[in-house]
Protein backbone atom coordinates (compact mmCIF):
# COMPACT_ATOMS: atom_id res chain seq x y z
CA UNK A 1 0.00 0.00 0.00
CA UNK A 2 3.16 2.39 0.81
CA UNK A 3 4.08 1.76 -2.83
CA UNK A 4 1.12 1.99 -4.27
CA UNK A 5 0.77 6.02 -2.18
CA UNK A 6 3.98 7.18 -3.38
CA UNK A 7 3.23 5.80 -6.76
CA UNK A 8 0.58 7.54 -7.00
CA UNK A 9 1.94 10.90 -5.39
CA UNK A 10 4.72 11.13 -7.71
CA UNK A 11 2.59 11.14 -10.96
CA UNK A 12 0.02 13.38 -9.13
CA UNK A 13 3.23 16.03 -8.83
CA UNK A 14 3.61 15.43 -12.91
CA UNK A 15 0.16 16.89 -12.80
CA UNK A 16 0.44 20.10 -10.36
CA UNK A 17 3.79 21.22 -12.69
CA UNK A 18 2.02 21.81 -16.02
CA UNK A 19 -1.07 22.77 -17.27
CA UNK A 20 -0.30 20.22 -20.18
CA UNK A 21 -1.51 17.09 -20.28
CA UNK A 22 0.73 14.27 -18.05
CA UNK A 23 0.86 10.90 -20.00
CA UNK A 24 1.37 7.48 -18.06
CA UNK A 25 1.82 4.18 -19.24
CA UNK A 26 2.07 0.76 -17.65
CA UNK A 27 3.81 -1.69 -19.51
CA UNK A 28 3.72 -5.34 -19.61
CA UNK A 29 5.50 -8.80 -20.48
CA UNK A 30 1.53 -10.21 -21.39
CA UNK A 31 -2.37 -10.25 -20.60
CA UNK A 32 -3.09 -11.28 -17.17
CA UNK A 33 -0.28 -9.65 -15.25
CA UNK A 34 -2.28 -6.64 -13.38
CA UNK A 35 -1.98 -3.59 -15.57
CA UNK A 36 -5.62 -2.62 -15.60
CA UNK A 37 -6.16 -3.65 -11.57
CA UNK A 38 -2.82 -1.12 -11.07
CA UNK A 39 -4.39 1.55 -13.03
CA UNK A 40 -7.63 1.10 -10.87
CA UNK A 41 -5.71 1.08 -7.77
CA UNK A 42 -4.16 4.38 -8.68
CA UNK A 43 -7.36 5.84 -9.41
CA UNK A 44 -8.82 5.33 -6.15
CA UNK A 45 -5.30 6.70 -4.56
CA UNK A 46 -6.18 10.08 -6.95
CA UNK A 47 -9.33 9.83 -6.10
CA UNK A 48 -8.48 10.07 -2.27
CA UNK A 49 -6.61 12.58 -2.88
CA UNK A 50 -9.11 14.82 -4.19
CA UNK A 51 -7.79 14.30 -7.81
CA UNK A 52 -10.85 14.37 -10.53
CA UNK A 53 -10.01 10.93 -11.99
CA UNK A 54 -12.33 9.24 -14.38
CA UNK A 55 -12.66 6.23 -16.13
CA UNK A 56 -12.65 7.01 -19.99
CA UNK A 57 -12.41 2.91 -20.77
CA UNK A 58 -11.11 -0.29 -18.83
CA UNK A 59 -11.33 -3.93 -20.05
CA UNK A 60 -12.16 -5.79 -17.14
CA UNK A 61 -12.34 -8.71 -18.95
CA UNK A 62 -14.96 -10.53 -16.66
CA UNK A 63 -11.58 -10.71 -14.02
CA UNK A 64 -12.99 -10.69 -10.38
CA UNK A 65 -10.53 -8.90 -9.14
CA UNK A 66 -10.33 -6.14 -11.65
CA UNK A 67 -14.12 -5.42 -11.09
CA UNK A 68 -13.87 -5.05 -8.01
CA UNK A 69 -11.12 -2.63 -8.39
CA UNK A 70 -13.51 -0.30 -10.41
CA UNK A 71 -16.58 -0.52 -7.44
CA UNK A 72 -16.40 3.87 -6.67
CA UNK A 73 -15.07 5.00 -9.43
CA UNK A 74 -16.89 7.76 -11.90
CA UNK A 75 -17.25 6.48 -15.43
CA UNK A 76 -17.49 7.93 -18.50
CA UNK A 77 -20.71 6.13 -20.77
CA UNK A 78 -18.96 4.67 -23.61
CA UNK A 79 -20.51 5.64 -27.32
CA UNK A 80 -22.08 2.61 -28.87
CA UNK A 81 -21.99 1.98 -32.79
CA UNK A 82 -23.07 -0.81 -34.80
CA UNK A 83 -20.69 -2.90 -36.69
CA UNK A 84 -21.52 -5.50 -39.11
CA UNK A 85 -25.25 -6.03 -37.00
CA UNK A 86 -23.64 -5.96 -34.03
CA UNK A 87 -23.77 -3.12 -31.15
CA UNK A 88 -20.42 -2.37 -30.21
CA UNK A 89 -18.80 0.04 -27.33
CA UNK A 90 -16.31 1.97 -27.82
CA UNK A 91 -14.68 5.30 -25.34
CA UNK A 92 -16.61 8.44 -26.02
CA UNK A 93 -13.73 10.56 -26.42
CA UNK A 94 -15.66 13.87 -27.47
CA UNK A 95 -17.21 12.35 -23.51
CA UNK A 96 -13.48 12.99 -22.15
CA UNK A 97 -13.13 16.09 -23.48
CA UNK A 98 -16.56 17.79 -22.47
CA UNK A 99 -16.42 16.71 -18.89
CA UNK A 100 -12.66 17.65 -18.38
CA UNK A 101 -11.71 15.71 -16.00
CA UNK A 102 -7.59 16.36 -14.32
CA UNK A 103 -6.78 12.27 -15.16
CA UNK A 104 -8.52 9.55 -17.38
CA UNK A 105 -7.97 5.91 -17.41
CA UNK A 106 -7.82 4.25 -20.94
CA UNK A 107 -6.81 0.97 -21.05
CA UNK A 108 -5.98 -1.13 -24.11
CA UNK A 109 -4.03 1.40 -25.92
CA UNK A 110 -3.22 -0.31 -28.75
CA UNK A 111 -6.79 -1.37 -29.70
CA UNK A 112 -8.48 -0.64 -33.04
CA UNK A 113 -11.99 1.52 -32.99
CA UNK A 114 -14.39 0.35 -34.72
CA UNK A 115 -15.26 1.17 -38.57
CA UNK A 116 -16.39 4.69 -38.77
CA UNK A 117 -14.62 6.18 -35.41
CA UNK A 118 -12.93 9.73 -35.34
CA UNK A 119 -9.82 7.81 -35.07
CA UNK A 120 -8.34 4.71 -36.32
CA UNK A 121 -6.58 3.40 -33.01
CA UNK A 122 -7.55 4.72 -29.51
CA UNK A 123 -3.75 5.57 -29.19
CA UNK A 124 -4.84 8.75 -31.48
CA UNK A 125 -7.12 9.02 -29.36
CA UNK A 126 -4.95 9.13 -26.65
CA UNK A 127 -3.34 12.32 -28.27
CA UNK A 128 -6.33 13.62 -28.95
CA UNK A 129 -7.07 14.02 -24.55
CA UNK A 130 -3.63 15.43 -24.06
CA UNK A 131 -4.11 17.84 -26.33
CA UNK A 132 -7.00 19.68 -24.59
CA UNK A 133 -4.78 19.59 -21.02
CA UNK A 134 -6.03 16.24 -19.64
CA UNK A 135 -3.94 13.84 -18.01
CA UNK A 136 -3.66 10.41 -19.07
CA UNK A 137 -3.20 6.96 -17.47
CA UNK A 138 -2.70 4.09 -20.46
CA UNK A 139 -1.51 0.35 -20.42
CA UNK A 140 -0.13 -1.57 -23.32
CA UNK A 141 1.49 -4.68 -23.85
CA UNK A 142 4.93 -5.71 -24.99
CA UNK A 143 4.16 -7.24 -28.27
CA UNK A 144 2.16 -4.20 -29.14
CA UNK A 145 5.19 -1.90 -30.02
CA UNK A 146 5.70 -1.62 -33.42
CA UNK A 147 9.14 -1.88 -33.46
CA UNK A 148 9.27 -5.00 -31.70
CA UNK A 149 6.79 -6.54 -34.27
CA UNK A 150 9.31 -9.31 -35.96
CA UNK A 151 11.02 -9.86 -32.39
CA UNK A 152 7.66 -10.69 -30.84
CA UNK A 153 6.80 -13.04 -33.81
CA UNK A 154 10.36 -15.06 -33.49
CA UNK A 155 9.47 -15.87 -29.92
CA UNK A 156 5.67 -16.69 -30.24
CA UNK A 157 5.30 -17.35 -33.32
CA UNK A 158 1.84 -15.01 -33.68
CA UNK A 159 2.14 -11.69 -35.68
CA UNK A 160 0.51 -8.69 -33.10
CA UNK A 161 -2.22 -6.86 -35.71
CA UNK A 162 -2.54 -4.13 -33.29
CA UNK A 163 0.26 -1.96 -32.91
CA UNK A 164 1.34 1.50 -31.28
CA UNK A 165 4.35 3.28 -33.09
CA UNK A 166 7.21 3.67 -30.44
CA UNK A 167 7.32 7.59 -30.42
CA UNK A 168 3.75 6.93 -28.35
CA UNK A 169 6.52 4.88 -25.44
CA UNK A 170 8.80 8.00 -26.15
CA UNK A 171 6.03 10.51 -25.03
CA UNK A 172 4.94 9.45 -21.99
CA UNK A 173 6.35 11.29 -19.20
CA UNK A 174 6.27 7.99 -17.67
CA UNK A 175 6.33 4.30 -17.95
CA UNK A 176 5.91 1.49 -15.40
CA UNK A 177 6.57 -1.97 -15.65
CA UNK A 178 4.23 -4.24 -14.13
CA UNK A 179 6.84 -7.80 -13.43
CA UNK A 180 5.55 -10.92 -12.74
CA UNK A 181 7.49 -14.11 -12.57
CA UNK A 182 6.79 -16.76 -15.35
CA UNK A 183 5.77 -18.90 -12.48
CA UNK A 184 3.31 -16.79 -10.75
CA UNK A 185 1.94 -15.43 -14.07
CA UNK A 186 1.37 -19.43 -15.44
CA UNK A 187 -0.44 -19.69 -11.64
CA UNK A 188 -2.70 -17.08 -11.79
CA UNK A 189 -3.58 -18.33 -16.01
CA UNK A 190 -4.27 -22.06 -14.22
CA UNK A 191 -6.14 -20.53 -11.26
CA UNK A 192 -8.63 -18.89 -14.04
CA UNK A 193 -7.61 -15.56 -13.03
CA UNK A 194 -6.85 -14.65 -16.51
CA UNK A 195 -8.48 -16.61 -18.81
CA UNK A 196 -11.78 -18.64 -18.75
CA UNK A 197 -11.44 -22.29 -18.08
CA UNK A 198 -12.44 -23.20 -21.74
CA UNK A 199 -9.41 -21.07 -22.66
CA UNK A 200 -6.66 -21.99 -20.36
CA UNK A 201 -4.99 -25.44 -21.83
CA UNK A 202 -5.02 -23.35 -25.38
CA UNK A 203 -3.41 -20.67 -23.98
CA UNK A 204 -0.36 -22.61 -21.79
CA UNK A 205 0.31 -24.71 -25.52
CA UNK A 206 0.38 -21.91 -27.24
CA UNK A 207 1.26 -17.90 -25.84
CA UNK A 208 1.75 -18.77 -21.77
CA UNK A 209 4.94 -20.68 -22.32
CA UNK A 210 7.49 -20.39 -19.66
CA UNK A 211 10.85 -19.83 -22.46
CA UNK A 212 7.90 -17.28 -24.17
CA UNK A 213 7.23 -15.36 -20.88
CA UNK A 214 10.80 -15.09 -20.10
CA UNK A 215 11.69 -13.43 -23.81
CA UNK A 216 8.79 -11.12 -22.99
CA UNK A 217 9.56 -10.22 -19.85
CA UNK A 218 13.20 -9.27 -20.51
CA UNK A 219 11.93 -7.19 -23.65
CA UNK A 220 9.20 -5.23 -20.92
CA UNK A 221 12.28 -4.63 -18.48
CA UNK A 222 14.31 -3.17 -21.10
CA UNK A 223 12.21 -1.15 -22.53
CA UNK A 224 11.43 0.31 -19.43
CA UNK A 225 15.02 0.61 -18.38
CA UNK A 226 16.28 2.30 -22.14
CA UNK A 227 12.69 5.21 -21.11
CA UNK A 228 14.53 6.11 -17.77
CA UNK A 229 18.32 6.07 -19.36
CA UNK A 230 16.65 8.20 -22.04
CA UNK A 231 15.03 10.51 -19.24
CA UNK A 232 17.77 10.69 -17.58
CA UNK A 233 19.95 12.16 -20.02
CA UNK A 234 17.56 14.47 -21.00
CA UNK A 235 17.88 15.87 -17.34
CA UNK A 236 21.20 15.46 -17.26
CA UNK A 237 22.34 17.39 -20.17
CA UNK A 238 19.49 19.94 -20.66
CA UNK A 239 21.30 22.80 -21.79
CA UNK A 240 24.20 20.99 -22.72
CA UNK A 241 26.24 20.77 -25.92
CA UNK A 242 26.43 17.07 -26.64
CA UNK A 243 26.52 14.53 -29.48
CA UNK A 244 23.25 14.87 -31.21
CA UNK A 245 22.57 10.62 -32.64
CA UNK A 246 21.34 10.41 -36.40
CA UNK A 247 20.83 7.49 -37.63
CA UNK A 248 20.88 6.01 -41.43
CA UNK A 249 18.88 2.98 -42.54
CA UNK A 250 19.87 1.97 -45.98
CA UNK A 251 17.56 -0.43 -47.24
CA UNK A 252 16.89 -1.96 -51.19
CA UNK A 253 13.58 -3.43 -52.37
CA UNK A 254 14.05 -6.76 -50.09
CA UNK A 255 10.65 -5.82 -48.25
CA UNK A 256 11.71 -8.84 -45.66
CA UNK A 257 15.00 -7.46 -44.89
CA UNK A 258 14.33 -3.62 -45.09
CA UNK A 259 11.48 -3.87 -42.85
CA UNK A 260 13.96 -5.58 -40.22
CA UNK A 261 16.14 -2.82 -40.97
CA UNK A 262 13.80 -0.23 -40.43
CA UNK A 263 12.58 -1.74 -37.04
CA UNK A 264 15.86 -2.05 -35.58
CA UNK A 265 17.19 1.54 -36.69
CA UNK A 266 13.92 2.76 -35.03
CA UNK A 267 14.44 0.93 -31.73
CA UNK A 268 18.42 2.07 -31.60
CA UNK A 269 16.95 5.50 -32.66
CA UNK A 270 14.71 5.63 -29.73
CA UNK A 271 16.81 3.99 -27.11
CA UNK A 272 19.55 6.80 -27.97
CA UNK A 273 16.88 9.72 -28.35
CA UNK A 274 18.17 10.15 -31.77
CA UNK A 275 16.61 11.10 -35.22
CA UNK A 276 16.58 8.48 -38.09
CA UNK A 277 16.68 8.09 -41.51
CA UNK A 278 15.60 5.79 -43.84
CA UNK A 279 17.54 5.80 -47.10
CA UNK A 280 16.41 4.07 -50.41
CA UNK A 281 18.86 4.50 -53.27
CA UNK A 282 17.09 4.00 -57.06
CA UNK A 283 19.63 2.25 -59.69
CA UNK A 284 18.83 2.64 -63.13
CA UNK A 285 17.89 -1.53 -62.59
CA UNK A 286 15.11 -0.97 -60.20
CA UNK A 287 13.56 2.41 -62.12
CA UNK A 288 10.14 2.80 -62.38
CA UNK A 289 9.52 1.32 -65.60
CA UNK A 290 11.33 -1.63 -64.72
CA UNK A 291 11.08 -2.64 -60.80
CA UNK A 292 7.88 -5.06 -60.76
CA UNK A 293 4.52 -3.62 -59.87
CA UNK A 294 4.72 -5.89 -56.44
CA UNK A 295 8.35 -4.49 -55.43
CA UNK A 296 6.76 -1.28 -55.70
CA UNK A 297 4.15 -1.80 -52.99
CA UNK A 298 6.36 -3.26 -51.06
CA UNK A 299 8.32 -0.74 -50.70
CA UNK A 300 5.73 1.94 -50.66
CA UNK A 301 4.92 -0.15 -47.45
CA UNK A 302 7.70 -0.05 -45.70
CA UNK A 303 8.34 3.95 -46.55
CA UNK A 304 4.94 3.90 -44.51
CA UNK A 305 6.51 2.19 -41.85
CA UNK A 306 9.18 4.24 -41.40
CA UNK A 307 7.03 7.12 -41.42
CA UNK A 308 4.81 5.45 -38.86
CA UNK A 309 7.55 4.59 -36.04
CA UNK A 310 9.15 8.33 -36.60
CA UNK A 311 11.79 8.46 -39.30
CA UNK A 312 12.21 10.64 -42.21
CA UNK A 313 12.18 8.97 -45.32
CA UNK A 314 14.60 9.90 -48.65
CA UNK A 315 14.79 8.88 -51.62
CA UNK A 316 17.61 9.31 -53.97
CA UNK A 317 18.60 8.10 -57.89
CA UNK A 318 22.16 6.89 -58.59
CA UNK A 319 24.26 4.21 -60.14
CA UNK A 320 26.71 4.50 -57.31
CA UNK A 321 25.11 3.38 -53.66
CA UNK A 322 28.27 3.92 -51.97
CA UNK A 323 28.67 7.17 -53.44
CA UNK A 324 24.77 8.21 -52.62
CA UNK A 325 25.02 7.01 -49.05
CA UNK A 326 28.26 8.95 -48.46
CA UNK A 327 26.40 12.23 -49.93
CA UNK A 328 23.25 11.62 -47.69
CA UNK A 329 25.67 10.87 -44.74
CA UNK A 330 27.44 13.97 -45.49
CA UNK A 331 24.38 16.38 -45.60
CA UNK A 332 21.97 14.88 -42.94
CA UNK A 333 25.01 14.73 -40.23
CA UNK A 334 24.84 11.14 -40.08
CA UNK A 335 26.31 9.32 -36.90
CA UNK A 336 25.41 5.54 -37.46
CA UNK A 337 24.97 4.33 -40.78
CA UNK A 338 22.35 0.59 -40.32
CA UNK A 339 22.32 -2.08 -43.42
CA UNK A 340 21.16 -5.17 -43.76
CA UNK A 341 23.34 -8.10 -43.58
CA UNK A 342 24.36 -9.45 -47.10
CA UNK A 343 23.88 -12.31 -48.93
CA UNK A 344 27.16 -14.26 -48.30
CA UNK A 345 27.38 -16.22 -51.76
CA UNK A 346 30.90 -16.19 -53.09
CA UNK A 347 30.02 -14.84 -56.12
CA UNK A 348 28.19 -11.63 -53.99
CA UNK A 349 31.29 -11.40 -51.69
CA UNK A 350 33.87 -11.03 -54.95
CA UNK A 351 31.80 -8.74 -56.50
CA UNK A 352 30.81 -6.81 -52.69
CA UNK A 353 34.13 -7.01 -51.33
CA UNK A 354 35.91 -3.82 -53.39
CA UNK A 355 32.35 -1.52 -52.74
CA UNK A 356 32.16 -2.82 -49.12
CA UNK A 357 35.42 -1.55 -48.51
CA UNK A 358 34.98 1.72 -50.10
CA UNK A 359 32.27 2.57 -48.06
CA UNK A 360 33.98 1.45 -44.80
CA UNK A 361 36.95 3.24 -45.56
CA UNK A 362 35.06 6.39 -46.29
CA UNK A 363 33.10 6.14 -43.40
CA UNK A 364 36.17 5.40 -40.83
CA UNK A 365 37.80 8.47 -42.11
CA UNK A 366 34.30 10.53 -41.25
CA UNK A 367 34.25 9.09 -37.83
CA UNK A 368 30.91 7.47 -39.01
CA UNK A 369 29.89 4.29 -37.26
CA UNK A 370 28.46 1.09 -39.58
CA UNK A 371 25.80 -1.15 -37.85
CA UNK A 372 25.42 -4.34 -39.96
CA UNK A 373 22.05 -5.59 -38.45
CA UNK A 374 20.96 -9.39 -38.47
Amino acid sequence: MESERMNAEHFLSLIRKSKQGKFKIYIGMSAGVGKTYRMLQEAHSLLRNGIDVKIGYVETHNRVETVEQLKGLPVIARRTSFYKGKELEEMDVQAVINLHPEVVIVDELAHSNIEGSKNEKRWQDVLEILEVGISVISAVNIQHIESLNEEIKMITGIEVRERIPDRIIALADEVVNIDLTAEDLIARLKEGKIYPSDKIQAALNNFFQSDHILQLRQLALKEVAGHVVRQVDHVLHKGMMVRHDRFLACIGSDAKKAKNVIRKTARLASYYGGEWYVLYVQTPRESVDKIALDKQRLLINNFKLATELGGQVLQVKSKQIPNAILEQVSKMNITTVCIGKPKLTLFGIILATGVFNELLKKLSSADIDLIILS
